[in-house]
């Protein structure tokens, strides 16, 4: 999907950050909803304590005494009445009916289970704020108190509690269990907003600790095509990296090893044949037929000049040269007036913005292959300069026959040329724009070539500007 992140750091962060949100919000979700509960239970149990001791001491007490005493405990949030009808429980259902059975049985709990016993809801449920309600509901001042007057509580729910007394007489409170605590859910979410914060954090930081490893893989592996000999790769951390750093080390190490016996057993043969070439030449000189002694001497020229390119593009010399800074301007001057010596006309278009840091010998030899497979099949080239923010691109472009869009990648293989006769008219061995190619990912960048709209070939020479000057 386009809408998921492409590196592998960006698609763990997502999951565990998926994780840790979703996780956050059941965690409080599920702590919200079993607070209101926990804390009724908690104040539940308070006021059932006071109501049992109030009855209790309503119970040692005579009649007479024991309306000085209720007026005594008559303040909200608890009101005492005496000689109040009788209330009849009636059923509820929901939310109402759970917090009126638990209170009433905390309430029994506290009294004892043969204490007769009634507990409603006003109004269902709802607090009753008209005063000229029935008997049996809060009086006016407990309504105030319910509504958050002055040293009240809001929002708790209210109870209408009915308990007999050892003589059959009938004490009444009005009641409220009020919410422990209002600011308990914005401190609640400070906490989880304060842990899930701290959990990204170090989520962050570990998904940065196992992908570092991997990017720094990968990091290496670019560069192993720049240059071969490059330093090889820490072998430390957890054993997964160590082992991968480990493996890559040794592949580096038998690939420089195999290219190093390549480059000794070429430049042997080179050596070698260049021997027997040279008495041939030799030879060749004492012939009488002219004709003849010309043709071989095309022949074996043709055959030193193979074995050299050959050399040249298996040995790809360039990655051992040392990078300077190049002005891009003065080399194609340069090569344009070289060209120019030899009668080949080559223009040049734009220029650059700066200098570059590259391998001087290399970047000429590419260039000037370039030119040369231009000229060869087009007659003359066009240098055009393009100095982008990160990357230099140089295009090399001729006038020629062009190729098919299937010779257009074959052309960088060994001894591949787009023309099947190979006349001593056009030259070349096929090996000149393999050779440019592996110049120019030497330098960390790409060679490619595309047909031209107006007719022509056009081979693009793209090198990073991360080393520029």
């Amino acid at each position: 999907m386009r809408l998921l992140p492409q590196s592998l750091f960006g698609r763990l962060v997502l999951v565990l950050l998926s994780g840790l949100v979703l996780a956050q919000l059941a965690t409080a979700y599920i702590g919200l909803s079993e607070r209101d509960q926990l804390l009724y239970r908690a104040g539940g149990m308070r006021l059932a304590q006071q109501i049992a001791d109030i009855v209790k001491l309503l119970d040692s007490l005579p009649p007479a005494e024991r309306v000085k005493v209720a007026a005594v405990f008559n303040a909200p949030p608890l009101t005492v009445s005496l000689n109040r009808p009788a209330i009849r429980e009636e059923s509820a259902t929901g939310e109402s009916d759970f917090q009126r059975a638990m209170f009433a049985g905390v309430l029994r709990s506290a009294l004892g289970d043969e204490t007769k016993i009634a507990v409603t809801r006003p109004g269902g449920g709802r607090a009753a704020e008209n005063p000229a309600e029935p008997p049996g509901f809060p009086h006016k001042g407990m309504m105030q108190h319910r509504k958050g007057g002055p040293g009240g509580f809001a929002g708790g729910p209210m109870f209408v509690v009915q308990v007999a007394l050892r003589d059959g007489a009938w004490v009444t409170f009005d009641s409220q269990v009020s919410p422990q605590d209002a600011a308990a859910p914005g401190r609640i979410a400070l906490v989880l907003l304060v842990l899930l914060g701290t959990v990204i954090a170090l989520s962050l930081i570990a998904v940065r600790w196992v992908t570092g490893p991997i990017s720094l893989l990968a990091s290496a592996a670019e560069q192993l095509g720049e240059n071969i000999g490059r330093p090889p790769l820490a072998e430390t951390g957890p054993s997964e990296v160590q082992r991968a750093a480990k493996a890559f080390n040794t592949m580096q190490q038998r690939l420089a090893r195999f290219i190093s016996d390549r480059t000794r057993i070429l430049t042997a043969m080179s050596h070698d044949l260049k021997t027997p070439i040279t008495r041939m030449r030799l030879r060749a000189e004492t012939l009488e037929d002219e004709a003849l002694r010309d043709k071989f001497v095309r022949d074996l020229s043709e055959m030193e000049h193979m074995v050299a390119q050959t050399l040249e593009f298996m040995r790809d010399s360039s990655t051992s040269e040392a990078e300077k800074r190049i002005d891009v301007d003065a080399l194609l001057e340069s090569l344009r007036n070289d060209y120019a010596d030899m009668g080949k006309t080559v223009a040049i278009e734009g220029r650059s913005a700066g200098p570059l840091v590259a391998r001087p010998s290399g970047l000429r030899r590419c260039l000037a292959n370039l030119l040369d497979n231009a000229i060869r099949y087009g007659e003359r080239a066009t240098i055009r300069v393009e100095d982008k923010t990160r990357e230099l691109v140089i295009r090399v472009l001729d006038e020629g026959p062009g190729m098919t869009p299937e010779e257009l990648e074959k052309a960088f293989e060994p001894f591949f040329r787009g023309e099947a006769s190979r006349s001593r008219d056009t030259g070349g061995t096929g090996l000149g724009l393999g050779i440019a190619r592996n110049i120019a990912r030497a330098h960390g960048g790409e060679l490619t070539l595309q047909n031209r709209t107006d007719g022509g070939l056009e081979a693009i020479l793209a090198l990073p500007r991360s080393a520029a000057a």
